[in-house]
């Protein structure tokens, strides 16, 4: 990490920065959580760039975050400086954690510690058990009335599925197109060379609070709030391949609705009223929570959620 920071254009005291929270978030992994895991990526947004770190585990949970953060406090006998440290050392810190459940807590660097403006959109990836690579992506971009977001799946798992999500996230970055529909299209003439992917595109628009929602295959996307949960709709079919006539559909963001999407490698049986006060937390807390709950073991998996605001 410490070395991808360098490499980042990052100066020497923010490089430290960055490894002494790698440090911490690894020992507080180690120390308090049950089959942890620690996500390391590198982020660039213009000029800017940032080292992001997502820290999942499976339980126990702590009961009082706040209390958590609090220098000195402990509960297996460490000093406890560690939360504390990572929260003040951050451009951007988030955690949340249920009994029983476990905890999951985001850290974000800039390279300038003032970059603080939360992004509205985050996902998150990881491959089938074995594998090393992973044939589901994501990837989103800004436009004028708000976030575009794609979430692709690769057929099957492997190199292979992996060519295929990355052929289309390429398409998406290299398009001028700003309509869902028009995305998925593209998407679909792009990647024919490769063996295709399911793939779902949205543009949600915060001043109208309205979500636009185009897909090819069996990726979900949901406007959710509490237990409540409306399903977006997909064509069948495999894109790079066959697709019916795709089309967008339009659909209304209530107080507090978020937009989740999926792939396949994660059940639909999850639920938000599940998790109290989730949907307060950043995007990237919600997608991290349900990809470690309703992940499945025997695919590729990535989750992508959007909030208006």
């Amino acid at each position: 990490p410490a070395a991808a920071a360098d490499r980042l254009g990052f100066d020497e005291t923010r490089t430290t920065e960055v490894a002494i929270v790698v440090s911490e978030v690894g020992s507080n992994l180690y120390k308090h959580g049950d089959r942890g895991r620690i996500v390391i990526r590198c982020l660039r947004s213009g000029s800017r760039a940032a080292v992001e770190l997502v820290a999942i585990d499976a339980g126990p949970g702590m009961a009082d975050l706040v209390l958590s953060r609090r220098d000195g406090h402990s509960t297996v006998g460490t000093l406890g400086i560690g939360m504390g440290a990572i929260a003040r050392l951050s451009s951007q810190y988030d955690a949340y954690s249920g009994l029983g459940r476990g905890t999951v807590l985001t850290v974000r660097l800039w390279s300038h510690k003032s970059d603080s403006t939360e992004p509205t959109v985050g996902g998150l990836c990881r491959p089938t058990a074995g594998e090393q690579v992973c044939g589901d992506r994501f990837v989103s971009r800004m436009h004028v009335d708000g976030p575009l977001m794609m979430v692709v799946d690769g057929l099957g798992h492997g190199p292979l599925a992996a060519a295929a999500a990355a052929a289309a996230v390429d398409a998406f970055q290299t398009t001028d197109a700003d309509e869902p529909a028009a995305i998925v299209e593209h998407v679909h003439r792009s990647i024919r060379q490769t063996r295709g992917a399911a793939v779902g595109a949205a543009k949600l628009d915060p001043t109208h609070r309205t979500v636009r929602f185009a897909g090819v295959g069996n990726i979900a996307g949901f406007v959710a709030a509490g237990a409540d949960r409306c399903a977006m709709a997909s064509v069948p079919g495999i894109a790079g391949y066959h697709a019916r006539s795709i089309r967008a559909f339009s659909y209304r963001l209530e107080p507090d609705a978020i937009v989740v999407m999926h792939s396949d490698g994660v059940t639909d049986r999850w639920s938000l009223s599940a998790y109290p006060g989730l949907v307060k937390h950043s995007a990237l807390i919600i997608a991290a929570t349900l990809l470690r709950d309703a992940g499945t073991r025997h695919d590729d998996a990535c989750v992508l959620v959007a909030k208006a605001a």
